[in-house]
């Protein structure tokens, strides 16, 4: 499928025009970052797994009634999209505590909440990030209305109650993930955005609490393609005797950290 112009470049993606009036075709890239973009490397196969990874949930979804921007995957690296305006606030569904929330917070690492919590983040490289209320986000018109963010939320405790029970059921921990929605730019419904993949979730072994997402990058615990890997296999995606064959697993490489 031929794609159209470049339409963004972000740090794990490329969206392109896609061949009918609001579809667009998103690319994965094998690129990692961490520390708002501070710490860079490129894993070779990090992108066709994410792909593969993100179909799979994202299809999953779909099916439960859970609208996603995915039309269907069309090859090791790219997927068919609806193109959305993305609202420029990340939904952080945490189940454990750990990270940035420990850190803000003082919280034990690994402090097992009494139930689901849903934050806010103002999407601004520039600005890190920063945590925000749903006060700001209807203060600066972020998103629309508080029905709209109510039924955001809620359509975020459904997508986590879903993949807790698909991720226990293979033996992994859903700790926390984040979730970004927009409307559809030719019909306007609000659709599920960007992906759901070991980038954007925190997945521990249940049984030995062992890393199997970008953490093992943040925190140079190596062995990254093989957690991602891991996680494609026990979902099913890939199997043990599979060879990738179009791609080369390598090891990350080209690491710049900026130090403040």
């Amino acid at each position: 499928m031929n794609k159209g112009k470049k339409l963004y470049e972000g740090k794990a993606k490329i969206i392109y025009e896609g061949p009918e009036n609001g579809t667009g075709i998103q690319h994965f890239k094998d690129d990692a970052t961490a520390f708002n973009n501070q710490k860079k490397a490129t894993v070779e196969g990090k992108g066709v797994l994410n792909n593969r990874i993100s179909e799979h949930i994202l299809n999953n979804l779909n099916q439960i009634g859970i609208e996603t921007h995915l039309i269907k995957r069309l090859n090791m690296r790219e997927q068919l999209i609806t193109l959305c305006e993305i609202f420029p606030v990340e939904f952080i569904v945490r189940n454990i505590a750990t990270g940035s929330l420990t850190k803000r917070l003082g919280i034990a690492d690994g402090t097992i909440l009494k139930r689901p919590l849903v934050e806010f983040s103002y999407k601004n490289d520039d600005l890190g990030d920063p945590v925000v209320s749903k006060e700001h986000i209807l203060e600066f018109g972020w998103i629309d209305s508080a029905e709209t963010l109510d039924w955001i939320i809620d359509k975020c405790l459904r997508i986590n109650d879903f993949m807790q029970g698909m991720f226990r059921g293979v033996g992994i921990k859903l700790v926390d993930f984040k979730l970004e929605f927009g409307r559809a730019n030719v019909k306007r419904k609000i659709l599920l955005a960007d992906e759901i993949s070991p980038d954007t979730c925190r997945l521990w072994d249940v049984s030995s609490e062992k890393k199997l997402d970008k953490d093992r990058f943040r925190k140079d615990l190596g062995n990254i393609i093989q957690a991602y890997q891991e996680v494609a296999r026990r979902l099913g995606i890939i199997h043990e005797e599979t060879n990738i064959s179009e791609v080369k697993f390598g090891k990350p490489k080209v690491v710049n950290i900026k130090k403040k």
